[in-house]
Parts: structure tokens; C-alpha cells; sequence
């Protein structure tokens, strides 16, 4: 099936969309993680595509070529930016689902985006048929409170719009440790080398976050994303796939993934699942077995809309 490719913006928003020819038969949309672009999905995309769907993926506050209107990447805004990103993939939604009345649809939010899409179904659950949350994890412990008041500390020191190599040290200096000896800083993406190496040439990837970007992102973290009150308003039979590697560190090597599933079926969210993959690493759309991923998220995908 023949793709078309385009773009648009949505307000400040940069938005890729892959579309197939004539009516798609549901909508996919994708939320990407932190430190890299929606234009890194365009496999993902096609994939679906040639199965009939229309595909929307959008650059974050501080990300990819929506960056360009704010003072640098990484700076997600003054202030509320976490809010923010949430309200933004909201808009999204409501704007796919104008171009594409009637149609249902699914999100697949990558690492900092499945953050972002665990607070849109706190309030806006039903923007979406399903959701897939890939990377995730669950409610921190005491280390995200330690986080917090670090950030906090940081942006004191050297300001609200400037990065910390104190902070990117905290946050991810322990996540190569897994895979020593290293090849790159970015081992802990994927087993694939080529896929670290386009990630690492990538200009649009690889940056810092701003302290007040680190500010805002934990407090989400330690709060409202994981309040049960909050989770169980979500509908009960809502599809959920909480998807990662056993291997990747985000996710606290599978802890944090089944965390949140245990938190979510708490909830009395029955339709949720958990499926980890052996030896996958963070980013399972670009690892090693990316084929057999792929399959299995069409698969949940295709049978949430049928």
C-alpha cells in the first residue's frame, strides 16, 4: 500500500503525518520520549500504514523542530511544562480525530512519552480505543523524592533554562553500568550498533533537559501520575499494553514496568496487560527483534479496534 508522507504544525507544534491511500481504517498516534523526535517513528509508521492505518506522531515542547519556538531543546516551557506536554498530546488527539471522524484510534507512547499519556488518561482516557505504554514504569521510590529536591537544588544554581550535567548524571549515568563494557554512552537504547549510531549522529537527539524541565517531569512522576484515586477513573475495560525490555534500565529492568501494571489492575483497570521482551533493551521499535515487536503491536492494536 502506498504511503504519503507530510507535515503541519498545530499551533507551535511540528506534526508528522503517514497516510494511506484512501480511508484509513483507524488511526495510530505516537507520543516519542525525551531527547529525540517523532521523525525517528517513520518505520513504525509504515508498518501500520501498510496495514490501512493513519499514523500521527507530534515533536514535544523542547523537542525536534517544535524546539525552534522556544529558546533551546530541552526547555519544555517556564513553567507547568509537564502539564503542558499532556495538554499538547490532547490536542493532538482532538485534532486527529477531526481529520478522521468516526474512526477509532490507538496511542503508542515511547519512555517520556508514555509519562505524558499516563497523565492524559488520568483526564482525557478516551481519546484513545487503546493505549500502549512502551518504556514505562510505575510510581518511583524514595529515589524520585532525592531527584526532586536535586533538580530543585540545580535550578537554583545554574538557572530554570540551563541544563545540569549533575542532574544527566544522576538520571542516566546508571544505565550503561548493565552493559559494561561500553561502546557508547547509549548503549542502554538497544543491541542494535547502527541504531545507537543514528541516535548518537542524530543533532535532534542525545541533549540535556532544562532544570525546570527536570523540575517539572518528577514532580509529575511523585504525584498525580500514580494517584489511584486519579487512576481509577479511567474505565475499567480500557485496552492497556504496558510493553519493555528486560533489559532496560527506564523500566528498572522490568520492576517498573510490572509496577505500574500492578498499579493499574489496582485500579480495576481489568483490560491491562504487561509484555516484556528477553534481552530488549529501551527502545524496543528500534532493537533487534523489532520485526516480532512490530507484529505484536499491530496485533493489540488491530484487535482494540476491530
Amino acid at each position: 500500500m502506498a504511503m504519503q508522507a507530510t507535515t503541519f504544525r498545530l499551533g507551535q507544534l511540528f506534526v508528522r503525518a503517514w497516510l494511506p491511500e484512501g480511508e484509513p481504517k483507524a488511526v495510530l498516534r505516537i507520543i516519542h520520549g525525551m531527547a529525540e523526535h517523532c521523525g525517528r517513528y517513520a518505520r513504525l509508521a509504515e508498518a501500520f500504514v501498510q496495514q490501512g492505518w493513519a499514523v500521527y506522531a507530534h515533536d514535544q515542547r523542547g523537542h525536534g523542530q517544535t524546539a525552534p519556538a522556544e529558546p533551546e531543546l530541552g526547555h519544555f516551557a517556564d513553567r507547568d511544562g509537564f502539564r503542558l506536554l499532556i495538554s499538547d498530546a490532547h490536542d493532538i488527539a482532538l485534532e486527529t480525530a477531526r481529520r478522521h471522524l468516526g474512526k477509532k484510534s490507538v496511542t503508542f507512547a515511547h519512555s517520556m512519552g508514555s509519562f505524558v499519556a499516563q497523565g492524559v488518561m488520568l483526564d482525557h482516557a478516551t481519546d484513545a480505543t487503546a493505549w500502549i505504554l512502551c518504556g514505562s514504569s510505575g510510581r518511583p521510590g524514595a529515589i524520585a523524592r532525592v531527584g526532586r529536591a536535586l533538580a530543585r537544588a540545580e535550578r537554583i544554581r545554574v538557572g530554570p533554562r540551563e541544563p545540569s550535567k549533575v542532574l544527566d548524571l544522576a538520571s542516566f549515568g546508571p544505565y550503561n553500568r548493565h552493559f559494561a563494557p561500553n561502546r557508547t554512552d547509549f548503549d542502554w537504547l538497544s543491541r542494535d550498533n547502527a541504531e545507537v549510531d543514528k541516535y548518537i549522529a542524530d543533532p535532534l537527539c542525545g541533549f540535556s533537559l532544562t532544570t525546570q524541565s527536570w523540575c517539572d517531569l518528577l514532580d509529575a512522576l511523585d504525584t498525580f501520575l500514580h494517584d489511584p484515586a486519579l487512576q481509577r477513573k479511567i474505565p475499567a475495560t480500557l485496552p492497556i499494553l504496558v510493553t519493555s525490555g528486560v533489559d532496560d534500565p527506564v523500566g528498572e529492568m522490568g520492576d517498573g514496568d510490572a509496577r505500574l501494571y500492578v498499579e493499574y489492575i489496582r485500579a480495576g483497570l481489568s483490560n491491562t496487560r504487561l509484555k516484556l521482551y528477553s534481552g530488549a533493551r529501551h527502545e524496543l521499535v528500534n532493537e533487534t527483534n523489532r520485526d516480532e515487536v512490530t507484529r505484536d503491536l499491530l496485533a493489540f492494536a488491530s484487535q482494540a479496534v476491530a
